[in-house]
């Protein structure tokens, strides 16, 4: 116990000395001010560093001498790509390329009769279709395409004034529409894997399928095809002539084969193509007939005016004059109007005629004419 008592005196006794040898210690460092401290102080040589934490000194360093906007955005070639992207030309090519695959089209043979919802006119190279109704048309190619190659349908306008402008849907029919591609005219039927692209510089909508061998026992392969807006809808085609642009294509976009058509979607593709039809072989025979007419000398007014001048009311009657009528519906006028006129000059030349076969000559002077029921004086 006494031990322990002189422990304790001699702890109290040192430790006063000891709190002032910290004071003491505390004071005697200098502090700098706090304006003069770096930001980032440089890790002494004999602090052993971790790897981590030299990556935080690093990072600090960075953010100390300045921040990069352009730091976090990705470059051009590495922007997300959704499969594989359309060709971006601003005016797609038109013109037929068979190509080394000598990519070729068919279309099934069907008639003009009411009922039918696609037809196909060789004559105009046009396909006359129903909106929303499947057209099939076959693909034919000479040898196998590369591994991986797809189908490409893309729709433009046809006239130079409209080619510029995307077609698209009209807002009616997208609005009825849930699909997440519904404004896109051209869809593929039948098949899951088809795509459905529009291109981030021309805002050209495109459907894309993967090309298919044929069957055994076959030489085509048969896509589907459907239209979904009419050709006569406001806010889409607008009566505006389309084509469809079906191209054969590596995984890559090379193209390795096209062939366009001219598309009508209409209520009866089968009235339409005949009615086109005809119109095309009228306005074929109808340049020969013009040239002809334009042979045919025009009598001059002057010399009109002469002849009327000169003649009596009985020539003019038997002079006949050529009238150019400039309209169907003014032609129809005017020929009713002389063929009426015809015809009551000759009503007027019968009338004439038959008065002077029945003509009953006069009785002599004295004689009264008996008419009919009336008895004579010597009766």
């Amino acid at each position: 116990a006494g031990e322990m008592m002189m422990d304790q005196e001699h702890c109290l006794e040192s430790l006063p000395l000891s709190q002032n040898s910290f004071r003491e210690l505390w004071e005697s460092v200098a502090a700098p001010l706090i304006s003069t401290i770096p930001t980032v102080a440089e890790p002494s040589e004999t602090w052993a560093v971790p790897g981590q934490m030299n990556m935080l000194l690093m990072n600090e360093q960075i953010l100390t001498d300045g921040f990069d906007e352009n730091l976090f955005e990705l470059p051009p070639e590495m922007s997300t790509k959704d499969g594989v992207t359309p060709p971006s030309s601003t005016v797609p090519v038109t013109t037929d390329y068979p190509g080394e695959y000598d990519f070729q089209l068919r279309f099934q043979i069907s008639g003009t009769a009411k009922s039918v919802t696609s037809t196909y006119s060789e004559l105009l190279n046009k396909l006359y279709c129903q909106l929303a109704k499947t057209s099939p048309v076959e693909v034919v190619v000479s040898k196998e395409p590369p591994a991986g190659a797809v189908l490409r349908a893309t729709a433009v306008y046809k006239k130079t004034e409209h080619v510029a402008e995307v077609v698209r849907r009209c807002p009616h029919h997208q609005n009825e529409d849930a699909a997440e591609h519904r404004s896109h005219l051209i869809r593929v039927e039948g098949s899951q894997r088809a795509q459905y692209f529009e291109d981030q510089h021309t805002k050209r909508q495109s459907v894309t399928v993967p090309y298919e061998p044929p069957q055994l026992g076959s030489e085509i392969t048969t896509i589907l095809l459907s239209f979904m807006c009419n050709s006569s809808c406001m806010g889409g085609m607008n009566r505006r002539p389309i084509l469809t642009i079906l191209t054969l294509e590596t995984p890559e976009g090379v193209v390795l084969g096209r062939r366009c058509f001219e598309v009508r979607v209409c209520a009866c593709p089968g009235r339409d193509r005949k009615t086109e039809e005809q119109n095309s072989a009228k306005t074929q025979n109808g340049t020969k007939q013009i040239k002809k007419r334009k042979s045919v000398p025009v009598p001059d007014a002057p010399s009109v005016k002469k002849s009327k001048s000169a003649s009596s009311a009985e020539e003019e009657d038997k002079d006949v004059f050529v009238l150019h009528v400039r309209g169907r519906e003014r032609y129809e006028m005017l020929k009713k109007i002389n063929d009426g006129l015809e015809l009551l000059d000759k009503e007027s030349k019968s009338k004439t005629k038959t008065s002077v076969k029945h003509e009953v000559p006069l009785p002599s002077s004295g004689k009264r004419l008996l008419q009919r029921g009336e008895r004579s004086d010597s009766d």
